[in-house]
């Protein structure tokens, strides 16, 4: 017997409240500054406790990456798990290690650990006093896909747990099935030789014509092979600000010292000004002017920036083209006479 499928509502109609759900949805969760003494963190199955600044988890919801903060006591170990999605920590105080696929990588304050996607890992800290990091992940966005997935293996040793994934190598030939598995064989072997830790001290911070001096953590440009999530030390010399610019995608600023505020703005001369402190995450949104200040005369103020360059900002340059996804108002640029009259303090991060 054949049936016949129909909604009994056409096509248009569908579309068209969906489109106004979700967007109306969508701006009920939006969020300019989160501060960190919203953030609740709650014991975990894992060892550690955790909260979250932006996510489905912690009723945020999110399309292209989320933000939590998570603490390791003393003494404490976290259960190994992996997913299939990647992340990002940036250690913001304390010590500890991460074991990755079996190899443990020494961390302290500010520096940065890559978790590729369906790496077995865990944490553990052997300090005298509780670690604290943030993390940044790609679930999102695999959600999205319908591809997400989590499996935790309490305390295995990692030598019992399943390899990553295989994979199979092309064969000779131009055909489209054999150039295709010589594709995905190759791009898999990248994914999985690039960088896992950047120590902080391992590189200088450089000045920059936005009035800021930075470093990369976490990006291709140093050897990271990511899903596209980049993280940046940004640091403002007392009393200083950046330029004015906007871009598409979000920009999260995770404030690691001092306290300043941001405009964001359709346009402009046309926004709002929001303060913030250490602890707080800056989200700003898509295509929105913004530009952050340091109120301190006296005190640096550092951010780490992060968003996903790599993956979300170039597929949207590439489906928008020619249009202009980056702009930035040249007249709050300075020149290098400028940037070489800026005493910068020296750059110390804290003890561990």
């Amino acid at each position: 017997m054949r049936t016949k499928t129909t909604t009994g509502v056409t096509h248009y109609h569908i579309q068209k409240k969906r489109r106004a759900e979700f967007i109306e949805e969508w701006r009920k969760h939006r969020r300019t500054v989160v501060r960190r003494d919203d953030v609740a963190l709650r014991p975990t199955a894992r060892g550690m406790r955790s909260g979250v600044y932006m996510g489905w988890d912690g009723d945020s919801p999110t399309r292209c990456l989320d933000a939590l903060v998570h603490e390791l006591d003393a003494g404490g170990v976290t259960t190994v798990h992996r997913h299939s999605w990647d992340a990002q920590l940036f250690i913001v105080e304390g010590s500890g290690w991460s074991e990755i696929d079996g190899t443990r990588y020494e961390w302290k304050p500010w520096d940065a650990i890559h978790l590729p996607a369906w790496s077995w890992h865990r944490h553990g800290n052997d300090g005298k006093k509780t670690a604290r990091f943030m993390s940044y992940s790609s679930e999102p966005m695999l959600w999205t896909l319908g591809m997400s997935l989590l499996e935790d293996r309490g305390h295995e040793e990692v030598r019992n747990l399943p390899p990553r994934p295989a994979f199979s190598d092309g064969p000779e030939g131009d055909d489209p099935y054999a150039r295709r598995l010589r594709r995905l064989a190759q791009e898999a072997r990248k994914r999985r030789s690039g960088r896992i830790h950047t120590p902080y001290d391992e590189q200088e911070l450089l000045a920059t014509p936005r009035g800021t001096r930075t470093k990369f953590l976490v990006d291709r440009a140093i050897g990271s092979q990511a899903s596209g999530i980049t993280q940046v030390m940004i640091q403002f010399a007392p009393g200083k600000t950046q330029s004015l610019h906007r871009h598409p995608g979000e920009a999260w600023l995770y404030v690691v010292e001092g306290f300043g505020h941001s405009f964001l703005g359709t346009a402009p001369d046309r926004g709002q000004h929001y303060r913030w402190k250490k602890g707080d995450l800056i989200v700003v949104d898509h295509f929105l002017w913004h530009q952050h200040f340091n109120d301190d005369p006296q005190r640096e103020a550092r951010l780490v920036r992060v968003h996903m360059f790599d993956s979300i900002l170039e597929t949207m340059r590439a489906l928008t083209d020619p249009l202009v996804l980056f702009e930035e108002a040249e007249d709050t640029l300075l020149s290098m006479q400028e940037i070489s009259q800026i005493e910068w303090p020296d750059d110390q991060r804290p003890e561990s």
